[in-house]
């Protein structure tokens, strides 16, 4: 982050009522990325103070004794016994955040840290209090074309349903004030977290902040999860959010 930035950032968290991030980081079986991902969580400069809360969701690849060593006053590891997907290891985070703010960070490098203070500022200054990262606007390693149709249909779905704009719903990159996800009743088990807690912020007459990020998205044979099956899965779900509670 270039100075005038970080003296931007500065300014703006002086006059902000955020004083606290709070990170949740689901991850499973992710060994060869997760203490990466971990250093460069502790490392990027922020204008407010940190905590990190990884949810090691029931990981056998030797994972768990790698966040064994992790830590720290910072890093906080919570386990689940058994591997219940990403959302329920964000709806664990969540009953343990104590931030004023709140983040989901993948644990597999696809997404950087370094641009967490992009999805700070609008929040910090005021002008949003749920920010998302675009893949689709920043600089990026360009994704399998299913995959970017698949994305692309999605976003074009929920700005059709919840009359949004957004360009990149199945981002991970989601920043939201902790009053504003406290209130809502999420139940996702797997990766239908996306689509849920969107058109749940969306029903509440909310509007998205989006911001550009960077983006180095990996392939099946290096560890990606998600799957075509998932995405109906997050069609179905922003269709029954719709109309449903």
């Amino acid at each position: 982050m270039s100075e005038g930035a970080s003296n931007q950032a500065s300014e703006a968290a002086a006059t902000s009522r955020y004083r606290k991030l709070s990170v949740i980081v689901p991850v499973f079986n992710e060994r060869r990325t997760v203490a990466e991902v971990v250093r460069r969580m502790r490392t990027v400069p922020l204008p407010v103070d940190r905590e990190i809360l990884i949810v090691d969701d029931g990981s056998d690849d030797g994972t768990s004794h790698v966040l064994s060593q992790l830590g720290d006053s910072t890093v906080r590891v919570i386990v689940h016994a058994h591997n219940r997907g990403k959302g329920a290891a964000i709806r664990t985070g969540l009953q343990h955040v104590s931030g004023d703010l709140v983040l989901i960070q993948d644990a597999d490098l696809e997404y950087d840290p370094e641009d967490w203070p992009k999805l700070l500022a609008p929040a910090l200054k005021g002008r949003a209090v749920v920010v998302y990262g675009s893949r689709f606007t920043g600089e990026r390693r360009n994704m399998l074309f299913l995959h970017w149709i698949g994305n692309r249909f999605l976003s074009l779905t929920t700005n059709i349903l919840y009359n949004s704009t957004l360009s990149d719903m199945e981002t991970c990159y989601k920043l939201f004030d902790r009053e504003v996800i406290g209130k809502l009743t999420l139940r996702a088990e797997r990766f239908d977290f996306e689509p849920e807690v969107t058109a749940k912020v969306l029903r509440q007459g909310i509007r998205i902040y989006e911001v550009p990020i960077s983006y180095t998205g990996r392939e099946l044979f290096e560890g990606k999860k998600i799957t075509w099956r998932d995405g109906f899965a997050a069609l179905r779900t922003l269709i029954k959010y719709r109309f449903v509670d």
